[in-house]
């Protein structure tokens, strides 16, 4: 993660340029490649993206629809840069600030049809108990009895909230998760494993009103889910439980569910902005899954939280979150957080969602709108030296 920015800074110096505006274009460009780099070299990991700092209230969250958080990065570098000198910082800022209020009154998509019901249920089982056989009944007892005493069209569970193979869940047990979501003419998304001829999956699995659905994990985690070429031996010594998943399909139909369309990720999916957009339009809410556990007491909850409300800003739909130990959370369409519960606390998030309908301009291009600002600007800052050298 440090290489990224040292590399950013090592191209800056080497190629800075003697005009001072010239200068803040190269250290934004670069500052905003690097980051979209980071986002699928060895697979991806773009925690930390600077325009993460941008989620709602700020004012530039008006331009996640626009550019996506690779386009904030750049601005908010930008605006850094400028504001080594006062006097032509502080206006570009303000300008930008204004702006971003401004475009956060557009509304790039529409609600339709009536809210649901939703219940998101946060169990808060230990890591180290999450896999162990003595704690298997406990944690379905517990996992039964929040939804029991929280009805709702659509209850969502968390990431491998029954750690065990589908078809290893007792029937009975199915059957009663079941019928506690036909009360309300609703459904049931849950965490679970599943697998098949080709290998096993981190799933997301409905049941309820509607006919079993899954959505499989496609963007799965380099040595928590998957062994990296060469590196068997590693996960061998550090002995994570089921670290070898499969792929799932890259274009997955979104879920059925409480008479809506669910766009289901698992985890650190939603750090992926030109992944999330693959289920729209048909997709009308978002659903993250995610078991941050592994974590413990970091800032990486509040800062996949961040994330979360990034994807619902760039995207135009509501996303909902259910987590093992935080953060819980519903989040509208313009990223604001509607609600959300205490970390390390165990509970059911309740409230109502709306479906949305249309594209916002990032749903449409992706990063291409973004890539091509962050290119016109790099070409700009540079161009002084190529002329001196021509």
């Amino acid at each position: 993660m440090a290489l990224f920015p040292m590399v950013a800074g090592y191209c800056f110096k080497r190629w800075q340029p003697d005009a001072f505006w010239r200068q803040a274009l190269l250290f934004a460009t670069l500052i905003a490649t690097v980051d979209w780099l980071k986002g699928w070299i060895f697979t991806g990991f773009p925690w930390l993206t600077v325009g993460y700092s941008q989620t709602a209230p700020s004012p530039l969250a008006g331009f996640a629809p626009l550019l996506g958080v690779h386009g904030l990065s750049l601005l908010v570098a930008l605006s850094g840069a400028l504001l080594v000198r006062w006097r032509v910082g502080a206006p570009f800022a303000a300008l930008l600030a204004i702006s971003g209020f401004g475009l956060q009154q557009v509304a790039w998509t529409t609600p339709v049809g009536e809210p649901i019901s939703v219940a998101l249920v946060q169990g808060n089982v230990p890591q180290e108990m999450k896999f162990r056989p003595e704690a298997f009944f406990r944690t379905l007892d517990l996992y039964r009895e929040l939804i029991t005493e929280n009805p709702a069209q659509l209850t969502v569970l968390p990431e491998t909230a029954i750690p065990v193979f589908f078809d290893q869940i007792p029937g009975e047990y199915l059957d009663e998760l079941k019928a506690l979501a036909k009360r309300q003419n609703g459904d049931i998304i849950f965490g679970t494993l599943t697998g098949d001829d080709r290998g096993y999956y981190n799933s997301a699995v409905s049941i309820g009103s509607s006919p079993l659905q899954v959505y499989s994990k496609n963007h799965l985690v380099p040595f928590g889910e998957f062994i990296p070429a060469g590196f068997a031996w590693f996960m061998a010594y550090a002995n994570i439980p089921m670290s070898s998943f499969t792929r799932g399909p890259e274009v997955q139909t979104p879920l059925a569910v409480a008479g809506r369309h669910v766009a289901a990720n698992i985890c650190y999916e939603d750090v992926f902005g030109e992944e999330i957009i693959r289920a729209l339009p048909p997709a009308g809410i978002l659903a993250n899954l995610s078991n941050t556990a592994w974590f413990g007491h970091s800032l990486a909850q509040p800062q996949h939280l961040q994330i979360s409300q990034m994807r619902a800003a760039e995207t135009g739909r509501p996303m909902l979150r259910a987590t093992n130990t935080g953060m819980t959370a519903i989040i509208d369409t313009h990223g604001r957080i509607s609600a959300t519960l205490p970390a390390f606390t165990t509970g059911v998030l309740r409230g109502d969602v709306r479906a949305h309908e249309g594209m916002t301009p990032f749903a449409h291009v992706g990063n291409w709108l973004a890539l091509g600002l962050i290119a016109a600007l790099g070409i700009a800052g540079l161009s002084e030296r190529r002329r001196r050298f021509s």
